[in-house]
């Protein structure tokens, strides 16, 4: 079987385009001798008078517009210029690159395995708490890294211990008591939380804080306290289909609440400022107390599109009598720093953490609320309250007791793998969700006294700063919208491969991308397959639904073309007119590790649909491989019986 998947591995390969190929052989990551690397070195050189700010802004787009394979389409995958070359070019075009070089020493020395795995991650949202050193084994002297200034990762993966860094246990009660009296809370969570209010500079004399199971726990924990049955409305601002809002739509209409949303402006999807203000704004004449009009739920910016939405919404909420909630699940690592907590305090704050980039995307998410407004809340039987377990607690079977191999499994946690001796268990997330359901948080408070729990990816954000991870952010997206937009397919009087929604080439734009591929018809390749097809040149993307989208008159005939009906119909939501309408995309998001060589990679493989029969080689590669699967497995089967296992 082995054999069979390697020579699989190698034909896919042989179909790959040479640009592809090198993106496999190089090495951005410093794990070998690199010129990409070495050119992120700063060099002494003279210092220039730096533009004002207002001027960078003016300039980025043309610069950018101009610098990047000016006056040139490229209609062929083979004729893309080499990640070396393009990587020259690009550092002209951004100089300011240079100066974020300690992000690819992070990821040298923190994230090796992602040189080891030639692994592009553009699915992750949140923020990471870990680092993948941080799971080595301490006792393997010689996979310890050898120089602190400019660290060498080892030369092959080294064994690490899947031990978690933390377990959940899903916590009794409501969200308003917890908020406002807490619970029983071991040593060890007390410390995440201290360091996450740090992290995102929230003070603990203005605000409380619940640990959620995920994102959309969240949201519904808040829209099913919330006092929709006095404070009606509910008013979201979002491009696209996020399962959080839909929970809590749902709840909040079950509770009273008039449900309404923002609309955004074919075809750049720029927020309908008019439209929101009229919503926003409250026509009754001022009196001297106001009224609470509802809930508004802001993002600040698009997860999918990369839109930026202006903080001012915030400011005309709260004057206008709304309580607002901001959702920051989408923002870079040091966003917060730019929010200014400090001069605008939202009465509901989420966020989301996750473990270690790469590697392990279950995590947590954060939900403050405002200590003035908690008594706003109703009391509700709500449930996605957990409570942080530490490993020792988790692994005490390990390492103390002689239990049983059974035993041993049952305490395992959510990361999959424990290695014991020569013995792997394999642990199903199921199964360890509900063993964990019975541990008691009393049991764990009286856990460690002396625990210090190292979130080292949130430290190398911090040493890191805003103003380092939003430049190198801000150098690579751009880069890769111009890229994307330079692919043309041949013969078809400028037929673009690619459509971008939302911003394009733009200083303040998130370092998200939607976007959607077309075959020479002008035809739409399905987001879920060429999410698949990146799969296999070990690209991670995700899809998603935009959807509110406001087309003018003069764009009706176009409305017809571009806009769909959601596949999922069994919502029951048939009735209403817009629901369900929008467009299906793919989406990429960069995290502050990705470099140069994730995006040329990312390039390389859209590239690839400029030839027409790109899909169908693949489906039939793809084709291949199942039915030599399926052969290999009925051949197991028959043996397997054949030697009277049952």
């Amino acid at each position: 079987m082995r054999k069979d998947q390697r020579s699989m591995k190698e034909e896919s390969k042989k179909m790959q385009s040479p640009c592809l190929e090198e993106v496999s052989q190089g090495c951005l990551h410093g794990c070998c001798p690199s010129p990409f690397l070495n050119q992120h070195e700063p060099q002494t050189k003279a210092s220039k008078p730096r533009n004002s700010s207002a001027a960078c802004r003016r300039d980025f787009a043309s610069k950018t517009t101009s610098s990047i394979f000016p006056n040139t389409q490229f209609i062929n995958h083979e004729s893309l210029p080499s990640m070396q070359d393009s990587f020259t070019e690009f550092t002209k075009a951004y100089p300011q690159y240079s100066d974020t070089y300690r992000v690819d020493q992070i990821r040298s020395r923190e994230y090796y395995h992602l040189s080891f795995s030639d692994h592009t991650c553009l699915d992750y949202l949140g923020i990471g708490l870990f680092s993948y050193s941080q799971l080595q084994k301490q006792e393997c002297p010689k996979y310890r890294i050898a120089s602190s200034s400019f660290p060498v990762p080892p030369e092959s993966p080294p064994p690490v211990l899947d031990i978690p860094f933390f377990g959940v246990s899903y916590k009794p009660g409501n969200l308003k008591t917890q908020l406002l009296h807490g619970g029983v809370a071991s040593e060890f969570e007390s410390v995440i939380r201290k360091r996450i209010m740090s992290f995102l500079n929230v003070s603990e004399n203005d605000y409380s804080m619940v640990f959620t199971a995920n994102k959309t726990s969240a949201f519904k924990l808040v829209a099913e306290s919330y006092p929709f049955q006095s404070n009606r409305k509910l008013l979201t601002v979002y491009d696209y289909e996020s399962e959080a809002i839909e929970a809590m739509s749902n709840s909040s209409e079950k509770n009273g609440a008039k449900v309404m949303s923002a609309e955004f402006s074919w075809p750049r999807l720029r927020l309908q400022s008019s439209k929101l203000r009229n919503m926003l704004v409250s026509k009754e004449k001022k009196k001297k107390k106001k009224k609470r009009r509802g809930l508004f739920v802001f993002p600040l910016h698009s997860r999918m599109t990369g839109a930026r939405y202006p903080y001012l919404w915030m400011s005309i909420a709260e004057e206008n009598g709304w309580h607002v909630l901001i959702d920051s699940c989408a923002l870079g690592p040091k966003d917060m720093d730019s929010f200014g907590l400090s001069l605008f305090r939202p009465d509901f704050l989420i966020c989301s953490f996750y473990k270690v980039f790469g590697e392990n995307p279950s995590g947590f998410a954060c939900l403050f609320a405002k200590k003035s407004t908690i008594p706003v809340l109703e009391i509700s039987s709500t449930s996605g309250i957990i409570g942080l377990i530490p490993p020792q607690k988790l692994f005490r079977a390990v390492t103390e007791s002689p239990g049983t191999d059974t035993e041993v499994e049952n305490l395992a946690s959510q990361s999959g793998r424990i290695e014991k001796g020569k013995t792997t268990y394999e642990i199903q997330h199921a199964e360890i969700v509900e063993k964990l359901k019975g541990i008691e948080m009393s049991e764990v408070s009286e856990s460690d006294k002396s625990i210090e729990m190292e979130c080292r990816g949130l430290d190398e954000v911090d040493s890191l700063g805003l103003v380092t991870i939003s430049s190198r952010a801000r150098c690579l997206i751009n880069w890769l919208v111009s890229a994307l937009l330079k692919l043309q397919h041949p013969n078809t009087n400028g037929t673009p491969l690619v459509r971008i929604y939302g911003p394009k080439v733009k200083f303040d734009r998130g370092p998200a991308i939607a976007f959607n591929v077309f075959d020479w018809k002008g035809e739409k390749i399905e987001p879920v397959l060429v999410q698949k097809l990146a799969d296999r040149s070990n690209i991670s993307l995700s899809y998603g639904f935009l959807h509110h989208i406001w087309f003018a008159d003069k764009y009706q005939e176009e409305k017809e073309k571009v806009i769909e009906r959601r596949n999922n119909e069994a919502d029951g939501n048939k009735g209403k007119d817009k629901s369900g309408m929008g467009i299906a995309v793919v989406t990429a998001a960069l995290g502050f590790l990705a470099n140069f060589q994730d995006i040329y990679k990312l390039w390389a493989f859209i590239a690839q649909f400029l030839d027409a029969d790109f899909v169908e080689k693949e489906r039939w590669s793809v084709a291949k491989l199942a039915r030599r699967s399926k052969n290999i497995g009925a051949q197991f089967t028959l043996s397997y019986d054949c030697f009277g296992y049952t």
